[in-house]
């Protein structure tokens, strides 16, 4: 959706689960809008927060015209029942294979037949978003495939989420990016406040943890860990807002916020 759209609304890590809400992404030409609906991952629900993540997925699939199923050469796609639910939906589906960069034409072709074989009314293409190659068939593809009606948005929006949620997600991403295990799926950050002034834009943010070690972990030795999170992001907010930014971020217990409905509502998974 980021490569279709020219602008990174959906955060990318090579952690799982990195995108744990639905976003809308708003692609714009002379004679088309296409709303793109970036899921969640599927998963099997281990607690609440992944249960409202699975709730995103489903209601996503309700109300598609298209549906994109994305995969990669050497993922094991187990969910055979969200395939069979896709499948059986009165809609065109497009499976792309991610990251065709990395595999051999033998490799991409195996992975094409065995996908074609299981599901012989998709349409299967082998895709690199991170080199763009296939986008444009995929972006031609999608217009064919997709039925002609009025635009649902004013034709100068990229998306139904505010600044302020983009802002938190960018400041998730480099908490996925700077710690290991448990730590990053155990973050939730919130924005308190955002002001924006002529010069500069003045954020204060805090990053949510489940347990008190985990608030220790995200600082770091003398705050350096929590330093390096804060510049990383700080550097990526002035890039996505073009507009220099004073970035202030704090670290606070929210216990077991994960399994807890009030905070998971006042996260925004309600």
């Amino acid at each position: 959706m980021n490569t279709l759209l020219g602008e990174r609304l959906s955060i990318i890590t090579p952690k799982a689960q990195t995108t744990r809400h639905r976003i809308l992404g708003i692609a714009n030409g002379v004679d088309y809008q296409i709303v793109f609906s970036d899921t969640p991952g599927i998963l099997k629900p281990n607690y609440k927060l992944q249960e409202h993540m699975m709730h995103f997925v489903h209601s996503a699939l309700e109300d598609a015209d298209l549906y994109i199923v994305l995969t990669e050469v050497k993922d094991e796609f187990s969910h055979e029942d969200i395939l069979r639910k896709i499948d059986r939906a009165d809609a065109p589906v497009m499976l792309l294979i991610n990251k065709a960069d990395l595999a051999s034409e033998q490799e991409l072709a195996q992975v094409r037949d065995h996908w074609k074989k299981a599901w012989p009314s998709w349409h299967v293409l082998p895709v690199s978003a991170l080199y763009g190659y296939h986008i444009d068939v995929v972006l031609n593809k999608i217009l064919a495939l997709l039925p002609e009606s009025p635009p649902f948005y004013p034709k100068d929006e990229l998306t139904d989420k505010p600044i302020r949620f983009f802002v938190a997600e960018t400041i998730r991403e480099k908490v996925l990016m700077n710690y290991k295990q448990e730590v990053p799926y155990s973050v939730e950050v919130a924005v308190d406040s955002f002001k924006e002034e002529d010069q500069l834009i003045r954020i204060r943010a805090v990053i949510h943890v489940a347990r008190d070690s985990q608030k220790g972990i995200i600082i770091g030795h003398k705050g350096q860990a929590l330093k390096r999170v804060g510049t990383e992001a700080r550097k990526s907010l002035e890039s996505f807002l073009r507009k220099k930014v004073f970035l202030e971020l704090h670290v606070k217990v929210s216990r077991n916020w994960r399994e807890d409905e009030t905070q998971l509502r006042r996260f925004g998974y309600k």
